[in-house]
């Protein structure tokens, strides 16, 4: 159910684009209860002109490295759950992908589900 767009600097290997994929991925299955296989994740890179990141907004130092992580999901999750995913977001990506934590932007927009098509042009969650 969740769909997870990545936004980058261009100039990370394939490897690295996978493993912070891979992170946040774990991160929804191990915090957000999402099942396994569920994962539909666009990577997009940018020149530097097309990224615009503040680098200081509410005190938190943001280099050039800096991604934002958006990921659309089912409504309905604890304000609890979504701190535990933050936190496992931004220490995967420390310890994984060697990022720092202040580089990491993650916005969650919740929906409805059934604001959702997997094919077959059938609404599979609605009621």
């Amino acid at each position: 159910m969740p769909l997870v767009r990545i936004d980058m600097l261009k100039g990370k290997t394939p490897e690295q684009r996978r493993i912070i994929a891979d992170v946040i991925y774990d991160a929804m299955i191990s915090t957000l209860n999402v099942p396994q296989n569920d994962r539909f994740q666009i990577i997009s890179e940018h020149q530097s002109s097309e990224l615009l990141i503040d680098p200081t907004y509410l005190g938190i130092q943001r280099s050039p490295d800096a991604i934002i992580i958006q990921i659309t999901l089912n409504e309905g999750r604890s304000v609890d759950l979504k701190r535990a995913f933050y936190k496992a977001v931004a220490d995967g990506l420390r310890d994984r992908a060697h990022m720092r934590t202040e580089d990491v932007f993650i916005s969650l927009v919740e929906v409805k589900k059934e604001n959702w098509s997997f094919g077959n042009g059938l609404a599979q969650y609605a009621t």
